[in-house]
């Protein structure tokens, strides 16, 4: 495993977060390796110093900006209360799985891995106690855990254990319905999103869940109505989750940009930022949509907060581009170095960053094997579409044209409309010496959204222009 310092001109901002990440996760590793009553308390006792929100909230993820806003953050009191219960009452699984929650929505908010295994360990403090099986809040976080991890197969498994303990509870069918969308169940899911309608009725996350499967679905109109008023009873919530309602704004952000309606995406995700100060998601999104918009000194400023806030490779990898658009040709190399050096940091990091990873190497030309063999290797257990879509990608630049042939079409089968699909398509079928539908693949992809990526669209466009 690579673990080395990258060396090459690295912004001393990225080589900060790099650091950082690689400090928290050599914590965590330390912590594996001692049982797990010992690392509960030392977890609690890390987060125990005075005050207790701060030590929290100073996580590697987190701009200056961000940890002075979290200081006073309600959820870092609640889970400041709760750290202090378990430490009076450790026999009290409650506090345990209330604190496991916690953990897991500071992880929506900032995207900080530190918190997914934070709430793995409350989570198991609390099985320790009472046993999963009686135990139905620690066996739902464990389930959202394993989902958060990509660990799929193990949150469906916990998710269908879910359902068989509490057969009138709509809340597992979310977590089934979600584990069986990542590993491209779709006719199970479509039956677990219709379960989850009938328990629970029309809510925030039956209506989310649905968008998400009408996208896929190429029902984008329909999706979109769903997000809206997926937004509408956020909003209307008593008192609001703000987390719910930015996270709302950005899907609806995501379906605006991937129809080409970029001006209406940026507003979505403005409104998100204004709901959600630094809300990584919509950072990173926010500077693809300004390059969209021809504004790529605008891009690269949020491309720079984004990395600021979390160094994800989609963000990291995406500043690179912008900076290789704007002649920044060391700034754009140092980035993609720092692409490769996160997907390697670790195990966990491999797990959750495979696919950007695979894909990464394809657009920029690099390590063709390895990346064919990353998306494989997750396509054995993964099959949806989009995995489809990275075997595809990664064998068209590894000269594998049949493969690609075969898989582009897999990953075409749901009527997805999302350009880089049909961009994708488009060369492979060139390339398998079908021009005819190759050109109509790419016209279909800028038609759609004609500045889907601020490099990809342009070698579309060029190639169409022969």
């Amino acid at each position: 495993m690579d673990n080395q310092l990258p060396t090459t001109g690295i912004p001393c901002r990225n080589l900060i977060c790099w650091l950082r990440n690689k400090l928290i996760l050599e914590r965590w590793r330390v912590l594996l390796r001692v049982p797990l009553c010992c690392a509960v308390a030392l977890v609690l006792a890390s987060c125990s110093t005075k005050p207790p929100s701060k030590s929290l909230s100073a996580t590697p993820s987190q701009s200056p900006a961000t940890t002075s806003s979290t200081a006073t953050d309600p959820t870092e009191s609640i889970i400041s209360e709760l750290e202090e219960r378990v430490r009076r009452d450790p026999e009290d699984f409650v506090a345990f799985n209330k604190l496991s929650g916690y953990y897991l929505q500071r992880l929506r908010e900032t995207g900080d891995v530190k918190y997914l295994e934070l709430a793995r360990r409350a989570a198991d403090a609390s099985t320790a106690i009472l046993p999963a099986g009686q135990n139905l809040g620690a066996l739902s976080t464990l389930a959202l855990v394993d989902f958060a991890s990509h660990d799929f197969v193990a949150a469906r498994e916990k998710a269908l254990l879910l359902t068989q303990i509490g057969p009138g509870k709509s809340q597992p069918y979310q977590i089934l319905a979600d584990a069986l969308l990542e590993l491209g169940d779709y006719d199970a899911a479509e039956e677990a999103l219709q379960k989850l309608e009938q328990l629970g009725g029309i809510t925030i996350g039956s209506e989310t869940r649905l968008a998400r499967f009408d996208l896929l679905r190429g029902r984008s109109q329909l999706a979109q109505q769903r997000l809206t008023n997926a937004l509408s009873m956020a909003l209307a919530e008593v008192p609001p989750q703000n987390e719910t309602i930015a996270w709302c704004r950005w899907q609806l952000g995501e379906a605006a940009f991937v129809t080409g309606k970029y001006e209406q995406a940026q507003r979505y995700y403005s409104d998100a930022l204004q709901t959600l100060p630094n809300y990584y998601r919509a950072l990173g999104s926010m500077a693809r949509t300004r390059a969209a918009l021809n504004d790529v000194g605008g891009a690269i400023d949020f491309g720079e907060r984004a990395v600021r806030v979390l160094p994800d490779p989609a963000f990291v990898g995406l500043l690179g581009d912008l900076y290789k658009i704007n002649g920044r040709e060391r700034e754009a190399n140092a980035q993609y170095e720092l692409v490769e050096h996160i997907g390697h940091l670790n195990t966990l990091n491999g797990a959750l960053y495979n696919r950007q990873l695979a894909l990464f190497y394809a657009d920029h030309d690099m390590k063709p094997e390895e990346a064919f063999t990353l998306a494989a290797n997750e396509y054995k257990v993964r099959r949806d579409v989009y995995g489809a879509d990275t075997v595809a990608w990664t064998a068209f630049k590894a000269g594998k044209i049949n493969e690609a042939t075969t898989a582009i079409q897999e990953a075409l089968r749901l009527g997805t409309n999302d350009s880089k699909l049909l961009y994708h398509a488009g060369l492979i079928a060139r390339a398998a010496g079908d021009r005819k539908a190759g050109g109509e693949y790419l016209r279909r992809a800028l038609a759609l959204s004609p500045r889907f990526d601020p490099l990809q669209a342009r070698i579309a466009q060029q190639v169409v222009s022969e």
